[in-house]
């Protein structure tokens, strides 16, 4: 892909960037594994509980804090070592053919990947404007990728 991307500047064309479809598709993709595991973990974490613990609100209530640190980091982690790898992409994204660049075309670093995932945070915040911002993008970036300095891209 860098190729290509290599390429089309070199012609003065832009990348092909990823459409609305198909990154809703990666992200349905993603949601479906990443619930899986979550699904899992709730029934680790919760299904452990006993009678006398479900009684107390203490007992349910740190399991539930527990829960939920594990699945904001299971995400967290799964989205940015994904995309800072080699293959530039999550499990959805790579299916879709798609992946996650800075704004030259290059690879992304980790730290970049981390601040792209919580600035989606903000993309969600107002009736997930933030993701519609794509469809009047020229590079068709939401707002977490105008945050972190990212484009989503099709493989070549």
């Amino acid at each position: 892909m860098d190729q290509i991307l290599d390429s089309h500047q070199m012609q003065g064309m832009p990348p092909a960037y990823a459409g609305f479809w198909t990154r809703f598709a990666a992200f349905f993709i993603d949601g479906i594994l990443i619930g899986i595991v979550q699904a899992i973990l709730s029934g680790i974490t919760l299904g452990t509980l006993t009678i006398r613990d479900s009684s107390s609100i203490e007992g349910l209530g740190s399991r539930v804090a527990i829960l939920y640190l594990l699945v904001i980091s299971i995400q967290w982690l799964y989205s940015a070592l994904m995309e800072s790898s080699a293959n530039q992409a999550t499990l959805g994204k790579m299916a879709m053919g798609i992946k996650v660049t800075d704004e030259q075309g290059n690879r992304i670093n980790f730290a970049k990947a981390t601040g792209r995932y919580f600035s989606k945070i903000i993309s969600s915040l107002i009736l997930m404007i933030g993701y519609l911002m794509m469809l009047w993008s020229d590079k068709k970036q939401c707002l977490h990728d105008k945050i972190a300095g990212t484009l989503v891209v099709k493989k070549g």
